[in-house]
């Protein structure tokens, strides 16, 4: 009867005689590690701006996987090939609870801890990322003040814009209610796409239609529900969000001079599928 450590030894060293990646692509290599682990450059000489550093560099990174998946359920609903977006829209979720989570990594940082490396943020500030705004556009809360922090960048400008300028995720939706012969106010499927979403009796009255006989309306059913998973995550980031900037700053002004803590929680109030909520009531 063979030994297990002496079997485990031989598995290793087998591995270890194919562990040559000279030749071919390597783990590094395809991830592009050298430029993203390299991507780190901490202005101050305190120990905790590495922790500031990643955190807000990784959330950038889930946004833009974001991104990829809302642009394509955005598409797929358009094309009403739902199974494929109910897929991208869980997902989605799922994002929205790494980030969610990743404040509590953030939360760790002390005030003076944070207002050590404070004076070295200059006027960045998370009001800047144009990932976010264009989530933030595309779920439907539009604003044109929300513009302004990109002039500075043309390019990055006209990518938010677009997403300004386009039907939101929930608009589109509802063309696809309208499509499969459910009534939708006029005013909420032809209209300004700027302007932020205004709760509809009409729009409320349409989703009633497809919660009290799933059956019939299965995939709007799972529609709305993957719609109400999303803004329910979207909600626990936003309030993870301001709990951690209270814990860290307090109620000082923001780096880019925004109110902080004061404007988030404002934030904490919009809803972005009213009519998914308020059904509830209803039924």
């Amino acid at each position: 009867m063979s030994c297990p450590h002496h079997s485990t030894e031989a598995i290793v060293k087998d591995e270890g005689a194919q562990l040559d990646f000279s030749k071919d692509m390597s783990y590094g290599d395809y991830l592009k590690l050298d430029q993203v682990l390299t991507a780190q450059h901490p202005l101050s000489p305190e120990h905790n701006e590495m922790l500031f550093i990643v955190q807000h560099q990784t959330s950038e990174l889930w946004m833009k996987l974001m991104l990829h998946e809302l642009h394509a359920a955005v598409a797929c609903v358009a094309e009403e090939r739902l199974p494929e977006a109910f897929k991208m829209l869980a997902r989605v979720s799922r994002i929205m609870e790494q980030l969610v989570h990743a404040w509590d990594v953030l939360a760790t940082m002390t005030p003076p801890e944070y207002t050590a490396i404070r004076p070295y943020l200059s006027n960045s500030s998370g009001f800047q990322s144009w990932q976010y705004r264009e989530i933030e556009f595309m779920l439907g809360n539009k604003n044109s003040a929300m513009l302004k922090p990109h002039a500075h960048r043309p390019d990055l400008l006209n990518q938010v814009q677009a997403a300004y300028q386009a039907p939101s995720l929930y608009d589109v939706v509802l063309q696809l209610l309208a499509k499969r012969g459910i009534a939708v106010p006029a005013s909420h499927l032809q209209r300004d796409w700027t302007e932020p979403y205004a709760a509809s009796e009409g729009v409320k009255q349409a989703w009633l239609q497809v919660y009290r006989d799933p059956q019939a309306h299965w995939d709007l059913y799972q529609m709305a529900e993957e719609l109400v998973d999303l803004e329910d995550a979207f909600r626990l980031w936003r309030f993870r969000h301001v709990t951690t900037v209270e814990r860290v700053i307090g109620f000082k002004r923001g780096t880019g001079g925004t109110s902080g803590v004061g404007y988030l929680r404002k934030m904490l109030d919009v809803v972005l599928f009213p009519e998914l909520w308020a059904v509830r009531t209803e039924l």
